[in-house]
């Protein structure tokens, strides 16, 4: 959740930054009258109790004194409900104002270029000159007839669209892919985790998923729990509503976990091939982070996604993203976009975001900041997404005959 305290104080800076993300005047007015009807609640039950405090000394004063105490009796009793009825509705007040807020989007960072969409991105760096080929590089789904690494139909049939099965050398390749991005990330000094693939809505509203992309969340009625949708929800609740110690952070975990997702909203967009599924593998990196520490963080996650798909062989450019594409939760994002030869463009395969204090907030993630504690700071990546690898590796290590060559790093895991 943003700062309240700030958005309250600074709200014409607050709003100029919100509107670069997207957020409209009509949201931010309704939070400003909201906050105006908070602190007016909050004003009138604070008066009240001041009220009823020296109500209850003067009570006290005339009981010692012998004086006649039923008028005032009732005036005490009068005024201890109209304190309970004014402390209700400063908390409805406050209610009514989180309601709103948890769907307000996180600040970007100032120094995030101003853009409308994706298209105006800003490309940082390429890496590896992509391969050029003596014949027209087939899309992986095309290589999979030949290999038949993928069924798709029976993925449909087993599920529904958007599912489909590994089987084979594509299955080895996956789990060669998840040890092989878990075995960098420790060495790197993430520790490696095993987390539920179900998580609860408290979890997911600390990190920001819910309520405003509940749309998009496979949800288990009956028990009021959630399919994660990546493993950044468990890794960074892990802390939920506890407190650190300085020295210990940061705290550098990684795990690999199938992820769940609609999808809301992507109809028509990369309905053939893998690129886009309900169901997908990815190893993701997260990191608690001292604030004043984590941009040092942000940058060691991006360059470690960056040097896997360069072990890969994989060439690939890294993408800063405009205020107009930034996720929710991120005050900024790195995205690794990898070159599929089939497509004949970029694709990104990895987001790493920097969230600063925004889920800290939400999931009360604190640390001992000397005699006080202050909020950490929260990152996230993948490192990377398993099935969109899969793709990267058909498409520029395929021959001619459909064959696909395995980079000389997985040969041992597979």
């Amino acid at each position: 959740m943003i700062d309240l305290k700030y958005l309250q104080n600074n709200f014409e800076e607050s709003s100029l930054k919100l509107q670069k993300k997207r957020v409209n005047l009509s949201t931010l007015e309704t939070l400003k009258t909201l906050f105006l009807a908070l602190k007016e609640a909050n004003s009138s039950f604070e008066t009240a109790k001041a009220e009823q405090n020296t109500l209850s000394k003067t009570f006290g004063e005339y009981k010692k004194e012998g004086k006649e105490t039923t008028e005032l009796k009732t005036k005490v009793d009068s005024n201890k409900e109209t304190i309970a009825l004014l402390q209700e509705r400063a908390r409805e007040a406050e209610i009514a104002l989180e309601s709103v807020a948890l769907s307000i989007p996180n600040f970007p960072d100032d120094d995030v270029f101003v853009g409308e969409d994706e298209t105006q991105n800003v490309e940082l760096r390429k890496v590896l000159e992509p391969k050029v080929f003596d014949f027209a590089p087939k899309e992986h789904w095309e290589l999979s007839e030949i290999s038949g690494w993928i069924d798709f139909e029976r993925g449909v049939k087993l599920a529904k669209s958007r599912f489909s099965i590994l089987k084979g050398a594509g299955s080895r390749l996956e789990r060669a892919l998840v040890n092989f991005f878990l075995d960098t990330n420790t060495k790197k000094g993430f520790e490696e985790y095993s987390v539920p693939f179900v998580n609860n809505g408290a979890m997911l509203q600390g990190t920001g998923q819910l309520p405003k992309f509940a749309d998009d969340l496979f949800k288990i009625e009956e028990e009021n729990l959630y399919l994660i949708p990546t493993a950044e929800v468990p890794l960074t609740n892990i802390y939920h509503d506890e407190i650190l110690l300085e020295k210990d952070l940061p705290q550098l975990m990684t795990a690999y976990t199938p992820c769940f997702r609609k999808e809301a909203g992507s109809a028509g967009r990369d309905t053939r091939g893998i690129i886009r599924q309900h169901q997908f593998s990815k190893v993701e990196m997260v990191a608690i982070a001292h604030p004043q520490k984590s941009d040092e963080v942000f940058e060691m996650m991006v360059q470690n996604a960056s040097d896997i798909l360069t072990a890969l062989e994989l060439p690939h450019r890294v993408v800063a993203l405009c205020t107009g594409d930034l996720g929710f939760s991120a005050a900024k994002t790195i995205d690794l976009e990898v070159w599929l030869p089939g497509q004949n463009q970029y694709r990104e395969i990895s987001s790493i975001s920097n969230t600063r204090d925004f889920q800290a907030r939400r999931a009360k993630i604190r640390f001992k900041d000397g005699k006080k504690n202050s909020f950490v700071h929260t990152l996230n990546g993948s490192s990377l997404a398993v099935g969109r690898t899969i793709v990267a590796i058909m498409e520029n290590h395929q021959n001619e005959d459909g064959s696909i060559n395995i980079p000389a790093v997985l040969k041992p895991y597979m």
